[in-house]
């Protein structure tokens, strides 16, 4: 140790030196769009000012909403700083266009269609927000808003469950989950709001119109496992109690599920429902009932056309529009959009460019602007030919399982919803669409970086590319297609062995060959009904394999994954992919666990292979948290938690807790990647595409308190002398020499 007291007699001459780092600040990495698809992330609402045939505001379903003064060529996010980016629903005051509401949580049902907090209010076009009514909303989803046009103090709300299979996944636990959902009405402009339940029943509200010519409101109904009170209920509207009415005559009594509304601007006699078939517990069933037709404001219906518009997703996407100037003339969807120029008995399909529809909305021109899994698309031909417009619409929705490459710090690898897998170049800095379908989790050779993989939605739909995404083959031989899966399954490169990998369904699964073949190696590790959601391999110890399942089992394998001790059964979260574990890259017992749940423990760690666990929540707020990584180059790790709302990081072990930098949207952060080499975080989003943001604490700055002073010394010498990598400065996997050499130069130097 004489080179170790050699280099403490020469701290005595270095000069005092403080890092005084400001604020880091997110990089946005996109896409937005897609270059070659000009898709971005589901747009769930959109409304267009009466007058300004450019102007037009989009609510992402998890992205915030939007605004483009260009008609297309620019969108601008408004509501980044708002306390969720879900958003279900838009509504603009028709006498004043600078006054917009946004109901924030998504009402399409699906696991990703996220809770909501609450109500933001515009009155200056969209530059300022106020949240209101999150104590009266909070933890469900806003289907629909309407503002009376001959008060507009008066407002109605379509309230809706949180969605997700089984039922209430996407809210995650929220203690107002459960609370009520139906028609509501506010007399003050949105600041307070009465649950109106005289003659309607209270359940989820899928749809609202309103009739000037009558002083009605009619609502739907629309329960997506299906209810004896689904229907279309009618109320004349008012002040005090407003008696609802079923509106039954010609109306299907039995076999609905979700009900979309629209009224004729200029005949507001005629009114068509959109019908869908109750869903099943497991998504599916949810087929066209039909699309319906009143002539008299609802009184009577009759059948207009039962031809399949929804396959059997009609819980997820349902929508319904009549242009302004033709009561004849109806626009509906699905899976694909529709036009009838007959009042719907005879129709023609017009779908945009990407498929899945949920929202309608017509411009000042007139023109036909729709909202899909794909973004924003507009027609000036009710539908014979499309334009994209989602030129800077930083929406897409990522799923867990990014991937980055070894050596050039602009390549990026994911998977998202509905828009494929997609690959960042380097050099025009756009994003790819490589593999359609829902894009899932990815990995990429760190060992030959020609070599990564994808897949799409289902069991055993893997590809692989081995010159750089030229061409995909399957990599999915021997996995059994019959397997449970959680949509979309994680799947791992040993990265001692690039030859190793691991596949996880309701087993898991091992090849040698590189996805040449694979084999299942484990039993069934979840309780006959689930599947695994997240896997993590110590890169300490590939042996060590940690496994979650969407039951809220967390399992521990210390041979490879052949077989598994079940270390936790309650750690809940969301059903789909996670990346809710990672592991110490130098000590396998070491792995941390996200709880994506509110009211339980959201950051937890175990140092003994899962055998005790502690919870690190400390002073972190209480919300989901998907993905917890740790920076261990300092003493204690810099923990980083990516939430529903944002990502929060602690350097004390968890006691307290911060945001970690500024500009990141308060989105909900589906996986980070701690990359040292590039000293950077990664943090990909459900619903504003991806980020980075550089690692401010320094080489020198030991226990990461953002100063290099003699404790940042204290700590190093004492790992040193320990062999311990929590000294390994140049990070190269060992202690020697040239870790004293780099400290004590990033100690002199301040960084």
């Amino acid at each position: 140790m004489n080179l170790v007291l050699t280099f403490r007699l020469l701290i005595c001459s270095l000069p005092f030196a403080i890092c005084c780092l400001a604020r880091a600040q997110w990089s946005e990495l996109g896409p937005a769009p897609i270059s070659n698809a000009g898709d971005t992330g589901r747009v769930s609402a959109i409304v267009c000012h009466p007058t300004n045939p450019d102007l037009y505001y989009a609510g992402g379903a998890d992205g915030g909403v939007w605004r483009t003064t260009t008609g297309r060529v620019l969108w601008e996010p408004l509501t980044d700083h708002m306390p969720t980016t879900a958003i279900g629903a838009l509504a603009m005051d028709p006498t004043n266009p600078a006054i917009i509401y946004a109901g924030t949580g998504e009402a399409n049902f699906a696991n990703h269609s996220r809770y909501g907090l609450g109500i933001y209010k515009s009155v200056d076009g969209g530059d300022t927000w106020l949240q209101l009514a999150e104590s009266t909303f909070a933890g469900r989803c806003f289907s629909k808003i309407i503002i009376d046009p001959s008060n507009p103090s008066r407002l109605f709300a379509a309230v809706t469950i949180a969605g997700g299979f089984p039922s209430l996944a996407a809210a995650k636990g929220h203690p107002q989950a459960a609370g009520p959902v139906g028609v509501f009405r506010s007399l003050d402009a949105g600041v307070s709001w009465t649950h109106l339940t005289t003659g309607i029943p209270a359940l989820s509200a899928t749809d609202l119109v309103l009739d000037p010519s009558t002083n009605t409101v009619l609502v739907a109904i629309g329960h997506i496992f299906g209810n004896a009170g689904n229907g279309v209920y009618r109320a004349t509207i008012g002040n005090g109690v407003m008696n609802f009415t079923r509106l039954a005559s010609g109306f299907p009594t039995a076999d609905v599920g979700r009900i979309a509304l629209a009224i004729a601007p200029n005949s507001p006699s005629r009114v068509y429902a959109l019908i869908a078939r109750p869903s099943d517990a497991s998504g599916g069933g949810a087929s066209t009932l039909g699309l319906f037709r009143s002539d008299n404001s609802g009184a009577g219906w009759v059948l207009a056309n039962a031809a399949t518009t929804h396959a059997s997703y009609g819980w997820y996407l349902n929508t319904v529009s009549v242009p302004p100037s033709d009561p004849n003339a109806v626009i509906y969807g699905g899976l694909n959009l529709y036009r009838s120029l007959d009042a719907g008995v005879v129709r023609s399909t017009i779908t945009p460019p990407h498929v899945d529809m949920h929202a309608i909305a017509w411009d000042a021109a007139g023109r036909l602007v729709v909202g899909d899994d794909g973004g924003v698309h507009r027609s000036g031909n009710l539908g014979a030919s499309w334009t994209a417009l989602n030129g800077g619409l930083g929406t897409v929705q990522f799923y867990a399982g990014v991937s980055t490459h070894s050596t050039n710090n602009l390549r990026f690898f994911g998977g998202t919803q509905d828009n494929g897998t997609n690959l960042r170049s380097t050099d025009t800095l756009t994003w790819t669409r490589l593999v359609g379908g829902d894009g899932g989790w990815t990995q990429w050779d760190q060992t030959n970086p020609l070599r990564f993989f994808a897949e799409s939605q289902g069991t055993g739909n893997l590809v692989r590319t081995i010159n750089g995404g030229g061409t995909f083959t399957s990599a999915g031989v021997g996995i059994v297609a019959s397997d449970r899966n959680c949509f979309l399954p994680p799947y791992l490169i040993d990265p001692t062995n690039p030859a190793r990998m691991l596949y996880a369904t309701h087993r898991i699964y091992q090849s040698l060959d590189g996805a040449d073949t694979w084999t299942p190696i484990s039993a069934d590790l979840t309780l006959g009904t689930g599947a695994i959601r997240s896997i993590a391999m110590s890169e300490a110890d590939p042996l060590t394999v940690y496994a979650a399942t969407n039951e809220g089992r967390v399992l521990v394998s210390t041979d490879g994954g052949f077989t598994f001790v079940q270390r936790l059964s309650n750690a809940p979260g969301w059903p789909r992919v996670t990346r809710e574990l990672s592991t110490d890259p130098h000590r396998p017992g070491t792995a941390y666990l996200a709880g994506a749940r509110f009211g339980t423990p959201q950051v937890r760690r175990t140092l003994d292979f899962g055998v005790t666990w502690q919870t690190l929540d400390g002073d972190l707020p209480d919300r989901p948290v998907n993905v917890v990584v740790a920076d261990t180059r300092c003493t204690p790790p810099t923990l980083f938690a990516g939430t529903d709302s944002g990502l929060y990081h602690s350097r004390n072990g968890g006691l307290t807790w911060m945001r970690f930098g500024a500009g990141l949207p308060n989105a909900c952060i589906i996986d980070l990647i701690i990359e040292p080499h590039h000293q950077r975080v990664v943090a990909a989003t459900q619903g504003r595409g991806m980020w980075s943001i550089p690692l401010v604490f320094c080489t020198g700055d030991r226990d990461c308190d953002q100063d290099t002073d003699s404790d940042d010394i204290s700590i190093f010498f004492t790992a040193w002398d320990q062999g311990s990598l929590t000294s390994d400065a140049d990070n190269d996997g060992d202690t020697d020499s040239d870790d004293i050499i780099t400290f004590l130069n990033a100690w002199e130097t301040g960084c």
